[in-house]
Parts: C-alpha cells; sequence; structure tokens
C-alpha cells in the first residue's frame, strides 16, 4: 500500500509532489505517485460543532441557558469543503501510513487533528517539520520525518486553545449580547486587546497639555559651534526663562565636564513575524493582516523566505550554512552591490546575535531561501527588501560612534550639549543605500516618551566633534522655546502588535521583552486576525494609521469591567493564559487543569453578567461603525478562535460580519438563531420578541401569540431603540410628524393595550389614532 501525505493547502500539497512524487498524476484534488499519494486541506475542514448539536434550545440565545460547557466537544466537518475531506477519507482507505505535512506550527497540527478525528484514520503517522518549501528542504524534511507522537503536547494545546476560545466566546458574547440586546463579540483574545486601545484612548482624552520653556545656548570654541540645553527643573515660568536667555547671552564661559566614549551599534535582530508587521506598518502602512499574506505568499508561492509565522528572532546552528549560500546565491541579484561589502565571517555559530538555538523553538527566524526571486508584486517586493537588508546587516560590522557629553557653564548657569559623532556606518550602509530606509529610520526616532530633549543626541555625521575641555567658550546667542507636555500617542498597527507581544507592558528591554514572548496576546500568527476581528465587529476604527475605539467598542470594555470580570480585559491575566498554552505544548503543564480553570472562569462569567443592569441602547452611539444597530434578525454563532482559523460567526445583521475574514470560517455564517430583543407584554405569554424581515414578533407564534409590531408604521421606521421603548414605557421619544397640509407637528408613537401590538400616533396635546 502507498503512503498518503496530507499538506495543508493545495499549493504546499503540489510543492511537496513535485519533489517526492515528480511523475505523479494530477488527480484534481490529489496526486498519486507510485509511493505517495499526496493531498491536502483547504484550510480548517473541520471545525467544533454549534451548540444546538448538544442541545436545540440553544438556537435561541437565552441566557437562562447558560453556561454552555460540553462534557465533550464535538466537531463537524465543514459543508463548503466536505467534499475534499470525502477525498482524504478515501484515499486514506487506500493507504496504510500518513505523514502530516501541514503548517509545522500549533494551528496546523491542530488542522490535521480533527480530520484524523473526524475521518477515525487509525494508520501510522508521521510528522513532516519543514521551514520552507524549497525542494532541498522537502527533500531533507522526508529524508529525517518524526513520529507523530513527538507531538502531541502541541496537538494538547491546540485542542486547549480551541476549545477555551469558545467556552469563553460562545458564552460571554450569548451573555452580554442577551443582556443588553445589542450584538456584544467576547472573547479570550480580543477582549484583552480591545482594552489596550480603550486604555490608551482614555489616557489621551484625559491629558491635560503643560506648557514649558526649553533655553537653548549656542557656544563658539576656535571655529568649533556647538548648542546646549540649559539644566534645572523645568522651567515653567517664560520670564524666568528669559532671564537666563539674556544673563548668558555675549558672556564667556567654561566646559566643566567633558566625557567621550567610542559606541557600537549592532544590527537589529533578524525579523520574526510580529517584529516584520511593525516595521512594515511604520514604513509603508501595511496593516498586520496584509503583511503576513504578504509573507505567506513569499513563502508559498515564490518560496523565496522561510516559514513567515514564526516568534523567533535567532537561528540554530545548522542554519548557519544556509545562510552563507544565500549569501553567496544574492550575489546574482540585484542586491548584488549590497553582498560585496558583506562578509561571511561575521555570521557563525557562536555570534550570539544571530545563533541562539536556545532562544529559538518551533522555527528560526525569517531567512531568504536559496530561491532566486523571479517576478515579485510590488508589496512583495517591499517585505523582501526588508527582509534581504535585515538578513545582510548580520554580514557587516557594526556601526562606530564617539559619544560626546558636554556640561558648559555661563554665569553660574549650565547647559548640557549631546553629540553622536559617526566614525563608520558598518551595517547602515546598507540603509544608505535604500533611501526610503533612510527616512523610515530618521522619522521613526524615539524620544522615548521624553517631552524636553535635553537628553537628544545631535548627530555629527560629516565632520568631527573637537572641542577643548581646557579652552573657554563664548556664547554667541541664546532663545527660549516654548513647549508643550505630549498625549501618549494613539495605537497603530505596528504599536498594538508590540503591545500584544508583550501583553500590554511598556518594555523598552529586548530582554525582558523577549522572556514575555510566551505570555503576549495571541501568537504571531493570530495577532493579525484579532486585529482584523475587532475592525469587522465595529469596535475599533482606522485613522490613517491611528486605531480610535468607537462607541460599541468603548460601552462593550465598560461593561466587561462594571460586570466584575475584570479579568476577561486583562492584557497580562490573557497573556499568561497564553504562556500556559505555550507550556502545555511542551509538556510542562496539564490541558486538563488549564481547561477546568477556564470552564470555572466562564461559570463566573455568567454569574455576574445575569446580575448586570441592562444597558441603553444610548450607550452604544449612534454605530459609526455601521454595527449593532440594525436588523439583528438572524444570529448564529460558532466556535470561537482568534487564531484566525475559526471565528464567531456573530450574526448576519446589517453590517455585522459572519466571520473574522479567514477562508477557513467563511462556513460559520449562517441563519437559525433569533436574540430576544425583549419580554413580550401579552400577559400570561411569557414569549420574547424576536425579529422577523419585516416586523417584531412574539417567539411563541406557533402557540397563538398574535403579538406583532411591524417595522414601518406612519410614515416611521421602527428602530430597535424604539421598540425597547414600546415594550418598556409603552411609546417612543417625542418624534416630528407631517399632517395632509405638510405641517410638522410633535407626537409619540405609543403601543394599544390590545395585545395585538397595534401602535397609534399621540400628539402632546390630543391622542389620534391612524
Amino acid at each position: 500500500m502507498k503512503t498518503l501525505v496530507i499538506a495543508e493547502k493545495p499549493d504546499m500539497g503540489r510543492n511537496i509532489a513535485a519533489v517526492i512524487e515528480p511523475r505523479a498524476k494530477n488527480n484534481r484534488s490529489y496526486l498519486e505517485g507510485e509511493q505517495y499519494i499526496i493531498t491536502w486541506a483547504i484550510g480548517h475542514l473541520v471545525g467544533l460543532a454549534e451548540p444546538d448539536a448538544y442541545d436545540p434550545k440553544y438556537k435561541r440565545w437565552n441566557i437562562r441557558d447558560l453556561p454552555i460547557i460540553p462534557e465533550q466537544f464535538r466537531i463537524v466537518p465543514n459543508p463548503k469543503t466536505k467534499d475534499q475531506l470525502k477525498v482524504i477519507g478515501d484515499l486514506a482507505k487506500r493507504c496504510d501510513h500518513i505523514v502530516n505535512a501541514c503548517d509545522a506550527g500549533r494551528e496546523g497540527q491542530y488542522i490535521f487533528a480533527l480530520i484524523q478525528q473526524q475521518l477515525g484514520l487509525h494508520q501510522p503517522v508521521k510528522r513532516l517539520w519543514i521551514s520552507d518549501l524549497t525542494a532541498e528542504s522537502i527533500k531533507q524534511g522526508f529524508a529525517q520525518l518524526k513520529d507523530g507522537s513527538e507531538f502531541e503536547s502541541l496537538t494538547l494545546a491546540a485542542r486547549a486553545r480551541s476549545e477555551a476560545d469558545w467556552l469563553i466566546g460562545m458564552n460571554a458574547s450569548r451573555a452580554f449580547t442577551t443582556r443588553h440586546q445589542t450584538l456584544l463579540s467576547v472573547g479570550r483574545v480580543q477582549t484583552p486587546v480591545l482594552a489596550l486601545i480603550y486604555d490608551r484612548q482614555k489616557e489621551i482624552e484625559a491629558f491635560e497639555s503643560q506648557t514649558f520653556y526649553d533655553v537653548k545656548a549656542t557656544f563658539r570654541q576656535d571655529s568649533l559651534e556647538y548648542v546646549g540645553t540649559w539644566q534645572g527643573d523645568r522651567l515653567t515660568s517664560q520670564e524666568r526663562s528669559e532671564e537666563i536667555a539674556a544673563k548668558v547671552k555675549g558672556k564667556n564661559g567654561t566646559i566643566s565636564k567633558y566625557e567621550v566614549k567610542e559606541t557600537k551599534e549592532h544590527p537589529f535582530k533578524l525579523y520574526d513575524l510580529t517584529l516584520l508587521q511593525r516595521e512594515a506598518n511604520a514604513k509603508y502602512g501595511y496593516s498586520a493582516k496584509k503583511t503576513l499574506d504578504l509573507a505567506q505568499g513569499l513563502y508559498e508561492r515564490h518560496k523565496v523566505i522561510s516559514y513567515p509565522r514564526t516568534n523567533s528572532n535567532y537561528v540554530n546552528e545548522q542554519n548557519i550554512e544556509g545562510m552563507h549560500k544565500a549569501l553567496n546565491m544574492l550575489k546574482s541579484t540585484p542586491y548584488g552591490p549590497m553582498v560585496q561589502g558583506a562578509d561571511p565571517n561575521r555570521v557563525h555559530k557562536n555570534n550570539k546575535s544571530v545563533c541562539n538555538p536556545e532562544r529559538v523553538e518551533d522555527h528560526h527566524a525569517i531567512l531568504p531561501t536559496l530561491k532566486r526571486p523571479g517576478t515579485l508584486s510590488k508589496e512583495e517586493q517591499h517585505i523582501y527588501d526588508l527582509i534581504i537588508i535585515r538578513f545582510l546587516s548580520h554580514f557587516y560590522p557594526p556601526a562606530l560612534y564617539k559619544q560626546h557629553t558636554v556640561l558648559t557653564e555661563v554665569e553660574g548657569e549650565t547647559f548640557k550639549t549631546n553629540i553622536k559623532e559617526l566614525l563608520s556606518l558598518g551595517w547602515k550602509v546598507l540603509i544608505q543605500q535604500d533611501k526610503d530606509k533612510a527616512k523610515e529610520r530618521k522619522s521613526s526616532k524615539s524620544k522615548k516618551g521624553k517631552d524636553d530633549e535635553e537628553e537628544e543626541s545631535q548627530e555629527w555625521n560629516d565632520r568631527s566633534f573637537d572641542v577643548l575641555a581646557d579652552k573657554p567658550v563664548v556664547c554667541l546667542k541664546s532663545e527660549v522655546k516654548e513647549k508643550a507636555t505630549q498625549p501618549p500617542k494613539s495605537y497603530t498597527e505596528g504599536t498594538l502588535l508590540k503591545a500584544m507581544e508583550s501583553a500590554g507592558k511598556s518594555m523598552e528591554d529586548e530582554e525582558l521583552r523577549d522572556a514575555m514572548k510566551d505570555s503576549g496576546l495571541g501568537t504571531p500568527a493570530t495577532r493579525a486576525a484579532t486585529i482584523e476581528r475587532l475592525k469587522k465587529v465595529g469596535y475599533i476604527t482606522m485613522q490613517g494609521k491611528k486605531i480610535t475605539v468607537t462607541q460599541k467598542g468603548r460601552t462593550a470594555v465598560e461593561l466587561i469591567r462594571h460586570a466584575g470580570v475584570e479579568l476577561l480585559a486583562s492584557p497580562e491575566m490573557t497573556g499568561q493564559w497564553e504562556r500556559r498554552l505555550h507550556q502545555i505544548s511542551k509538556g510542562e503543564a496539564s490541558a486538563d487543569v488549564f481547561m477546568k480553570n477556564v470552564q470555572k472562569f466562564t461559570v463566573s462569567i455568567i454569574d455576574k453578567v445575569s446580575t448586570q443592569r441592562p444597558a441603553p441602547p444610548s450607550m452604544f452611539g449612534d454605530s459609526e461603525d455601521g454595527k449593532g444597530k440594525g436588523n439583528q434578525s438572524s444570529k448564529r454563532s460558532r466556535s470561537t478562535s482568534e487564531t484566525g482559523k475559526t471565528a464567531f460567526a456573530t450574526a448576519r445583521s446589517t453590517g455585522e460580519p459572519k466571520s473574522n475574514g479567514d477562508p477557513g470560517a467563511s462556513q460559520a455564517a449562517s441563519s437559525g438563531v433569533r436574540v430576544p430583543l425583549g419580554d413580550c407584554p401579552t400577559a400570561g405569554c411569557g414569549g420574547q420578541i424576536i425579529e422577523g424581515r419585516k416586523g417584531y414578533g412574539c417567539s411563541h407564534f406557533k402557540s397563538g401569540c398574535k403579538f406583532v409590531i411591524w417595522k414601518e408604521f406612519a410614515g416611521k421606521s421602527i428602530s430597535h431603540a424604539m421598540l425597547k421603548s414600546l415594550l418598556t414605557s409603552g411609546k417612543t421619544q417625542l418624534l416630528t410628524f407631517k399632517d395632509k397640509s405638510g405641517g410638522a407637528f410633535k407626537a409619540r408613537i405609543a403601543l394599544n393595550k390590545s395585545g395585538s401590538g397595534q401602535l397609534t400616533v399621540q400628539r402632546e396635546s390630543t391622542s389620534a389614532a391612524t
């Protein structure tokens, strides 16, 4: 019998077949050779079942039916790709061995595990674990296939991630949505990320700018001129500032302190996915998702880079030879002039800034492969350029500087000068050759939150700084500069990714930030999908590069926190959950214990939300995002997965997304669940008002309840807010109508007491039925 190879996507399957079975027969959904049959998934072919698979009552969202905690999670095929699943099942019957060739990561492992579970595959499994799709890597990978049992812990972590997301997302979304009668999507990762953005925006809004003054003085010593900044407590008095400026102008001074030291700037770390996304956002304005898609194309279609969904900035010892070969390959490409200055001896196994096996887990840093790039799109070229320049920089020496610190004293006043004198460009010559990169470096210089600039170095790149400490100076001029303290900056996708990586902690220290990688929000492969999810549910919008929270997003965070489930919006705590999942994947923690804790937390969410006071519709704004106010007649939820492989498909309402945009989640949206909008006012009925195409009717209509409020009445559209007022107080707010002659009058729409849902128009002075 033959061996069945299951790749994650068709392109990957064809790449593998070209190496292991070059004469394979193409049968459209699989390729068959003498020894191997190669087929593929199409993303997720199988996912976690909907709640109504456990009990039909869950078709209707009701907070009294929560929490939903399955004893055993069920899985179901994706109806849109069930034919391909059947193909795999039929092929498996003809094979006595299977190779899992899905992406070498947690999600790839899960995709295969669900297929194996759904089809009941019992054959021995080998694992292909490679970091790029070049023929050389595929050939080597098949020569060194690993036993599938070695990845059991990774499978457990993947299942725990998916099931935890299902429990929290499914229950919390239903609880908050039904309690507040507005569609609210809640998730294990997306909600803490939303909280990060919300908190930053609140800081900005609460910020009160303060005016202060800097005194700058220009000094001369022989032919040398330099500028110093006055030292002392922050100057808030313009009069005092001007006194200092006048006091020193034209006066002689001395250098009270002068220090100089040589410094080195080493190349920046090799790219992991998050760092690549951050820099592509800063330079080109690309969203995290766009950068991921472009990098994935360079990996899958063009095969010119290694696996991009990595969280490592380092390589293993066995990658060093490949880096040298890639350097040699680049000589005959447009990057040839850059390669000329490269020194291969700088990249070796003892160079810990490049080769650090302890910091490499599933995949090494993103590297160019040995395949020469063909025709790339402009956007693909941008990403490839970033990767190549970062790669080449490690074959160059560090940039060398002299750091000069000068304290100049004039009339008892002290001025400080920091001069950064360039000695040698080193690897930065690569940036000079890339004009766009030079602009980026200039614009992205961070002042690290300082409101004043006394610590900011003046760069001297074209001349030397030759000051003599024992010679006097003269103050040529002095001036007062008015400044204002600045608020924190709004998140961009780039800076948000950085915050997600460190679970919201502001850390400039690279070592600390690296240590937090295992406990960040989401994973490199899922963070882009999380940001896209927040956009699509109407919680955030983009203003240029800036991320802004919508009114709906604000209210969602406030409701969650006020319900007493702050943990659900806690970046650090959720980051610790991600850390625990990482430990599970390494066999260092128990998936069962993790899931029991998630179940307890899920129960606590329902308990607390159940007692929360419902929020008025006005708290969700006028739906500037176009979501949350329209037709919410058909809402269907499914497995919440913030990995982008599955998703909340929360609604089919006007403007609400059906999924998070991932191809694997497209099957998630379908009709069938109607969110209750209020209790039926008919005496003794006990039903709930749900939305139909033309009106709002009672859920007990099959039992004979005739109550219905039509959506159009007296020239007005009955909105959700108006419906809620009719059900709770019997009338709407004051509205403006026109009479038959075209004149305007004020009136309310009122609900008759007949129990049928009949409406009338009540003028302010008199009541007139229509």
